[in-house]
């Protein structure tokens, strides 16, 4: 039976162990360009099998938070270059998070002042971060968005696509993605957001399109090998929810098993909350979720994500109900996260405090078992 440290092989990716580092926005990347500080960062991490990137946005428009990278300017991917090398040079692999935030944003952060845009014109009951007129950075509410038109959601998948292209040209090993979250994609999978009556809501076929279309762009563009989808079939992140979260995400796997993707990347229950937490009382099987897949022929590493420990990691692996587990938060304060794992040593305790924005501190400067020893 396999291990978190049994090597893995899928799509075009050979990974060294199982352990993933998951995405994490940090707001430390000014003016959308990764910085030599961020090298630093991503290089002390690259012990883990995978790096998915924090979540990276591919057009100004689909920009949420200030200070978080993206993929669609010049400087931002030399900036990108220096870390995918750092990472390389360890003997790690990353891949980018393909990040559009749709209505989670704010008119100071999206191109001309202009409101966000979103399958709907619905605001979100959520907030984001954005920087005051002192350059200082704190929490605003979301701005109200407008419904994106029928004419501009070909152009979506074609800006996932373009950025794709350049996340790969930029070294990355491959593209995550985002699906999750109560973000775009997101936003129009689920029926509390989505409110069309067009080609792209009202069914479940309708709402899972743009999703599939962009999945399908991306995979013309870099190849199916090198792709993979990140997924929240029952997270209220960023005030999202769904009457039935169950048929629209078997659908929706159903329809990716053919795609052939490299992964498929699961957060099970409220990001960063309970795994069990269900809409309104309704459960969701995650272990049909995934035999769901299987069974329509699907292939990819099944990735799962929300508050493993080293011990249910281990489980989840060695029983075959992940072939990957990633990690969040224990690997801000712990870099060397694997080793921890391995040796069964402690692990460090995060900082809350400069979780978001800041420089070194929090980021950089959390302590390794080898600079103990």
């Amino acid at each position: 039976m396999p291990t978190l440290f049994d090597t893995v092989t899928f799509g075009d990716l050979t990974l060294k162990n199982r352990i993933v580092m998951a995405p994490l926005t940090r707001n430390r990347s000014p003016k959308a360009i990764p910085n030599d500080l961020n090298v630093v960062y991503y290089e002390q991490r690259a012990t883990a099998g995978l790096i998915v990137s924090e979540g990276t946005a591919v057009t100004h428009q689909g920009q949420g938070y200030a200070d978080v990278p993206g993929l669609y300017l010049p400087e931002a991917l030399e900036g990108w270059k220096k870390i995918t090398d750092a990472v390389h040079s360890r003997g790690g692999k990353i891949v980018a998070q393909l990040w559009h935030v749709g209505r989670i944003s704010h008119v100071s952060l999206q191109p001309g002042g202009a409101a966000p845009v979103a399958p709907s014109a619905i605001a979100a009951k959520s907030k984001t971060y954005i920087l005051n007129e002192d350059g200082s950075g704190g929490f605003a509410e979301t701005s109200a968005p407008r419904a994106l038109e029928l004419s501009e959601l070909p152009g979506i998948a074609a800006d996932f696509a373009k950025a794709a292209r350049a996340a790969v040209d930029a070294g990355f090993d491959g593209v995550e993605i985002h699906g999750a979250n109560g973000y775009l994609l997101d936003q129009f999978l689920k029926d509390g957001a989505n409110k069309r009556t067009d080609a792209y809501g009202g069914s479940i076929e309708n709402r899972i399109r743009l999703t599939l279309e962009v999945v399908d762009a991306v995979v013309k563009a870099i190849g199916a090998g090198k792709t993979g989808i990140r997924l929240s079939p029952t997270t209220p992140a960023n005030d999202v929810s769904d009457s039935d979260p169950q048929a629209v995400f078997n659908t929706l796997v159903k329809a990716l098993a053919s795609r052939n993707l490299a992964f498929i990347h699961v957060i099970e229950g409220a990001t960063g909350g309970p795994r069990d937490h269900q809409y309104e009382g309704t459960s969701f099987d995650y272990a049909a979720f995934k035999a769901t897949y299987v069974d329509a022929g699907g292939k990819g590493a099944w990735m799962l994500n929300n508050g493993y420990s080293a011990e249910t990691a281990e489980e989840a692996v060695t029983s075959g109900k992940a072939d990957l587990v990633s990690f969040g938060k224990p690997f801000i304060a712990n870099p060397d996260l694997v080793r921890r794992i391995k040796d069964g040593a402690a692990w460090n305790n995060i900082n809350p405090q400069t979780l978001y924005g800041g420089g070194a501190e929090g980021y950089t400067d959390y302590p390794t078992l080898e600079a103990a020893e």
